[in-house]
């Protein structure tokens, strides 16, 4: 490409110096570029003396040839360029637990700057947290961490949130101001049943306390309601990321702060090699909600005078 470019900015200029100010090249540049490009074709395109430059016959009905195709090229590469500005198209999104107001926002966001894009939101259940991203019912999801699968790729996290222990309002924990991560040996924990990963269900409902004491495994459970059915039955307890909690404030329910865990924390899931210009946007936003700027951005730098060539809106190469 370079070299069409090249060989197209002489033919107009016929002179190799302003060639070079025109490619913010060198001199000796222009001529290399020619020769190669003279080289692949097999014969000679300019003819160069120490007065004048003109085309050969052969560079002339070639660039007859070359200066449409050339352009058309151009065109295709800007057209699709701004289609992909333009984000259109619709985005399923799936989500685990509840969508709080920091995913809400972040979808409010979304459709103030892309207000072509349709959004479906899917509920995904605690037993099988990745499996509608890999059978392609959603586009994106928003799972709880971690996540350890070498076919999806975590984007932008939300804030750290700190555990809340669901327990029957019959239950002794149930009149705590809190507890002590120790306190876990003391109640079963209703986990997740497979097929979710079993080191992902041992993050909601750890095996151990941090020192290592046994914790008794109570029911697994495929969705989140099932878990606080079964809480509010007395069969255990079952630790919720306090924004969940909070948005499933129910009478048979009490929710106890639990200290000493490492904090939960959401993120943007996507499955590897499934780019797009719609999810491109959809995780820039989300990262732009979930972290504000502490910042003002910088101002963008002045424009550029040389007008971008045809090369440089193919290659990204100026």
């Amino acid at each position: 490409m370079r070299e069409l470019e090249c060989f197209l900015v002489l033919a107009e200029e016929l002179h190799f110096g302003r060639t070079g100010e025109r490619l913010y090249v060198s001199q000796s540049r222009v001529s290399q570029l020619l020769r190669s490009l003279e080289s692949r074709i097999g014969a000679r395109l300019v003819e160069r003396t120490s007065r004048r430059v003109e085309l050969t016959p052969l560079g002339s009905r070639f660039l007859a040839q070359l200066r449409p195709a050339y352009g058309l090229l151009g065109e295709a590469v800007d057209e699709a360029r701004a289609a992909a500005r333009c984000v259109a198209g619709r985005l399923r999104l799936g989500f685990l637990g509840s969508a709080n107001h920091r995913m809400t926002a972040a979808l409010g966001l979304f459709h103030a700057r892309h207000p072509r894009v349709e959004t479906d939101i899917v509920e995904i259940t605690m037993a099988d947290p990745f499996g509608p991203l890999r059978r392609g019912e959603v586009d994106a999801a928003v799972v709880l961490l971690p996540v350890e699968e070498p076919d999806l790729v975590v984007g932008p996290c939300f804030n750290e949130q700190p555990w809340m222990l669901a327990v029957s309002p019959h239950h002794p924990f149930a009149g705590r101001g809190s507890l002590d991560a120790e306190d876990l040996t003391d109640c079963p924990l209703i986990a997740a049943a497979p097929p979710a990963p079993g080191y992902w269900r041992d993050h909601q409902a750890p095996p151990r306390t941090p020192r290592g004491r046994t914790v008794a495994r109570g029911p697994a459970v495929a969705t989140l309601q099932e878990g606080l059915a079964n809480a509010a039955a007395g069969r255990g307890g079952m630790l919720l990321c306090r924004p969940t909690a909070e948005a499933h404030a129910r009478a048979d329910i009490a929710y106890v702060p639990v200290e000493g865990l490492p904090l939960s924390e959401l993120a943007l899931v996507t499955v590897r090699g499934t780019d797009t210009a719609l999810l491109h946007a959809f995780t820039r936003t989300v990262a732009d909600a979930a972290q504000p700027l502490t910042a003002a951005p910088s101002a963008k730098p002045p424009a550029s005078r040389r007008e971008t060539s045809t090369y440089s809106r193919i290659t990204g190469v100026e």
